[in-house]
Parts: C-alpha cells; sequence; structure tokens
C-alpha cells in the first residue's frame, strides 16, 4: 500500500512545485516590468507614461504600457537624439496623433519590423519566393509607421489649407466689426470649420489667454505647423504688428489674396485631371475597345470563321 502511495504523492509534489516555479516566474516578470516602467515613467515624466490610446479598448492600452514602453525604453539608449528630435518635429506637424512620443514611434516600428518579418518568412516559404523578401518585408514592415506619420501631416496640411481662407474671412469680419484679435480668434474657433486649423488656433488662443504677446503666439503657430500659407499669414500680421498697421486692413488684404490662391490652385487642379486620366485611358479603356472593335476581324482574319 505504501509502494503505490509513493508515485501519487511524488506526482502530487511535482505539480506543486512546478506551479510555484511558474507563479515565482510570472511574479519575477512582472516585477521587472514595474521596473521597466518606473524608468520609462522617469525618462518622460509621470504625465507623458500615463498617456494612453484615447478611446481604445483596454487591451491596447494595455499593450501600450507595457511591451510599447519597454521597447520605448530600451529604444531611447540606442538610437540617436537627432532621430528622435526628427520624430518629434514629425509628431507634431502631424498634431500628436495618439499622443505618441518618439521613443513609441521608434518601439511601433520595431514591433511593425517584426511582425512583417515573420509574415515574409512564412510567404517565403509558403510560395517558394526569394530569400531576399524577408528583408524587404522586414524594411517594408519598419517603414510603415513612417509612411503613415508622413500621410497624416500631408492630410492635416492639405485640411488646413482648405479651411485657412473660411476661418481667415470669419477673423476678417470680427477684427472690422470691432473685436481685439483675441476675442476675434475666440469666434474663429467657436463658429469656424472644426478641424486640424480650428485645433491649432484654440491653442494660440489659450496661449494668448497665458499672457504670451500676440508675436510670440503667432510665431509658435507657425512653429508647430509648417505650412507655408500659414506662415505667410503669421508673417504678415507679425510685420503689421510691429509697424502699427491697422489689423482690419491688413486681414482684408491677406483674405482677398487667399481666396485668389483658392481660385488659381481649383484651376490648376481642374488643368492636371486630363494629364492624369491620359495613363488608366492609355492602359485600361483604350485596349479593351480595340480588342472590342478589331476582335471579331483579327478572328475571321486568321481563323477564317464568324466571331
Amino acid at each position: 500500500m505504501a509502494g503505490e502511495l509513493v508515485p501519487e504523492v511524488s506526482g502530487v509534489i511535482a505539480a506543486l512545485l512546478a506551479g510555484a516555479t511558474v507563479a515565482t516566474l510570472a511574479l519575477a516578470a512582472m516585477a521587472r516590468l514595474a521596473a521597466f516602467q518606473r524608468k520609462y515613467r522617469a525618462r518622460i515624466g509621470p504625465a507623458a507614461a500615463r498617456r494612453a490610446l484615447p478611446g481604445a479598448p483596454a487591451p491596447l492600452q494595455l499593450f501600450r504600457r507595457t511591451v510599447v514602453a519597454l521597447l520605448a525604453v530600451a529604444s531611447r539608449r540606442v538610437v540617436a537624439q537627432k532621430m528622435l528630435d526628427k520624430l518629434a518635429a514629425a509628431l507634431r506637424r502631424a498634431g500628436h496623433p495618439a499622443e505618441l512620443s518618439p521613443e513609441e514611434t521608434i518601439a511601433l516600428m520595431e514591433l511593425s519590423g517584426g511582425l512583417f518579418l515573420v509574415l515574409g518568412v512564412c510567404l517565403s516559404v509558403w510560395l517558394d519566393l526569394t530569400l531576399l523578401a524577408v528583408p524587404a518585408a522586414t524594411l517594408l514592415g519598419a517603414a510603415y509607421p513612417l509612411i503613415w506619420l508622413r500621410d497624416r501631416i500631408r492630410w492635416r496640411h492639405q485640411a488646413m489649407v482648405r479651411a485657412l481662407p473660411y476661418n481667415l474671412d470669419l477673423l476678417t469680419l470680427s477684427v472690422e466689426a470691432g473685436l481685439d484679435f483675441a476675442a476675434a480668434l475666440g469666434k474663429v474657433v467657436d463658429k469656424g470649420r472644426k478641424g486640424p486649423l480650428c485645433d491649432e488656433l484654440s491653442i494660440t488662443l489659450k496661449e494668448l489667454k497665458l499672457g504670451k504677446t500676440r508675436d510670440e503666439a503667432l510665431r509658435n503657430l507657425s512653429a508647430r505647423v509648417e505650412l507655408q500659407s500659414l506662415t505667410g499669414f503669421v508673417q504678415a500680421l507679425v510685420h503689421a504688428d510691429r509697424m502699427g498697421t491697422p489689423l482690419g486692413k491688413i486681414l482684408r488684404i491677406l483674405s482677398t489674396q487667399m481666396r485668389v490662391e483658392r481660385t488659381q490652385r481649383a484651376e490648376k487642379l481642374a488643368n492636371e485631371a486630363p494629364v492624369k486620366l491620359l495613363l488608366p485611358l492609355i492602359g485600361c479603356i483604350f485596349p479593351t475597345i480595340f480588342l472590342m472593335l478589331f476582335g471579331p476581324i483579327a478572328y475571321q482574319v486568321f481563323f477564317g470563321g464568324n466571331f
């Protein structure tokens, strides 16, 4: 009887030891992760460390606070500061999507590269592709966050260019109605077209309310956006402020100029449309038409039958 109980007791003890080992490893991993999170908060600040994807599901927030934060801390040690500064400038022009930091962007590049690496290996084995497909897929995956960031900047700039003439007209009317610049800017933020430009103008309005001069607030606006048309608008206002020129007159001139530029831009796009249609016409539509017209004739000539 005792001999039969020994294997059972040994199995229970082994199971308990295995469970204790797994629990110890899990606690050690959690402690290590907590240490990395403390280092991450110390490096980028408590406020930035608490940021998460707005409105995102809890698993994505947990993934960002753990895996992405861990890679961000590790990347900060090896990535050059110059590259981080360039990413910070690009994120600023993109409007800080999801409150991403440069280190988190590098971490997303690493994760995307690793994901595309696995995908490239699977496709190479499945489709019998060359081994060059694996590094090509890895580079594509690593570059994907940068491509997304570039497209985000372009979309934001296009939205600002489209909204600028309307908001400038509203600002001109408000100033000519007797409001000062801060009050007129508040009207534009409340009544203007909602979008990236309205968000940037609201930041400028907050800076004016906090005590910054009009010159400083406008220059900060130009530095954040880095858009040529908006930079020209800011420079004209700063110059008028220094020279003592009436603000309403300058805004009226700028508003007229913006409308003319909008009309010219629309005419340019309309003139480019026929040129852009040539390739689809030549490559897709014309071959189909030729096939429909000359296909039966060619069939009769070469095969001597009716189509």
